[in-house]
This record gives C-alpha cells, structure tokens and sequence, in this order.
C-alpha cells in the first residue's frame, strides 16, 4: 500500500563494525554518525528516504527493500543505519507526493556527501525544472570550461539523493534515455510524469 512505513528492527541494522561486540562493549572512536531512514511504497516500487543531523543524505529506489538498505550501507559504510519513522516521516511524504505530483516541488534540507566536482554537479542539477530535460553535454557547459559530459554522467550514477537531486532529467544529447541508476523505465516514467504535470 502506497505511503506505509516499513519498521525495520534496528539491531539487525548497526554498522558491522559494531557486530563483533555487544552493544555495551562498542565504543566508537570518534563522533558517531547516524542515519534514520524509513521504507515506503511508492509509484516507482519501493522508496528509501534517509537522513543524517544535517539533512536528506539518500532517496534510493527499488523493488526490494532489503536491496535498498544494503545500498544505503554500501554508500555509507562508516554510518550507524536505524529505522526512525518519526524522523523521516515528513521527508518520506514529501517524496511520495511528488512521484504522484510533481506539480508540488520536492523542498528538502539536503546532505549532500561527495567529491567537490559531484557536489558541484549536484548543485547544477538542482536548477533544472521540472518538466525539463538537458544532455550532458550542456550540464557540463553549465559547471565549468573544465568539466567532461564523462564527469557529469559520473556524478549522476553516484547521486544517492534521487528526485532531489534530478539526475533523471539529464538525458543523451540525442534524447536518448541513458544511464539511471535506478533502471531506465522509472528514468522514464518520472520525465514523462513531469512533463504531463
């Protein structure tokens, strides 16, 4: 059912480092970073919203939820993952209600966590319209005389923020749907959805 959170026992999600000890015995040797995230059902499958103390760090899609909290730790591995619906429950409504209706923007505090040249791009990606689309090519030109189509589309396929960050807007410079981490039918459906809003 669309908008239901899934509760994830959280002791089956500490960072691996912490396996090996009891959770009294685990003492971490610096700040400890932790990342609540929740699981709902979207129009796109399955929908993981993450976030840290300072903001959405993930929006990762999918169809298995056990596939996408394996991604989420990929992406952060030095993290503590916890399941806390009531801190992620507005972000998580936020991003199910622009699936259905892009129409309504997609506002988020965003942690965006990256090399300074995919930060940059992210940034760039981010003025793009809804409705819109422009190739790689052209969002290289729009970063800077020194960045690549190669380095834009690099930046894209390492994006963990999805939607926020509409690396789904940038296409081939022959239209062609190309290179959505997330599968290029829900590349697809999003541009398409938007452009019918």
């Amino acid at each position: 059912m669309r908008g239901q959170i899934k509760e994830i026992n959280p002791m089956t999600l500490i960072h691996p480092k912490a396996a090996s000890h009891s959770t009294s015995e685990f003492v971490p040797s610096g700040p400890i970073d932790i990342i609540s995230y929740a699981i709902s059902a979207c129009a796109l499958g399955q929908v993981l919203v993450a976030r840290s103390d300072k903001g959405v760090c993930a929006i990762l899609i999918g169809d298995d939820p056990k596939l996408l909290i394996e991604d989420l730790a990929a992406r952060f591995p030095k993290a503590t993952l916890v399941t806390r619906e009531t801190i992620v429950r507005d972000d998580v409504a936020k991003v199910v209600r622009f699936m259905d209706n892009p129409n309504e923007g997609l506002q988020l505090s965003l942690d965006m966590r990256g090399m300074p040249v995919q930060r940059r791009i992210w940034e760039k990606l981010r003025g793009i319209s809804s409705g819109h689309t422009v190739s790689y090519t052209e969002m290289a030109s729009c970063v800077g005389p020194l960045a690549t189509a190669r380095m834009v589309a690099e930046a894209c396929a390492a994006n963990p923020i999805a939607l926020a960050i509409p690396c789904h807007r940038v296409v081939r410079s022959d239209g062609d749907l190309v290179g959505y981490r997330w599968g290029i039918e829900r590349k697809r459906a999003l541009i398409e959805n938007e452009a019918l809003a």
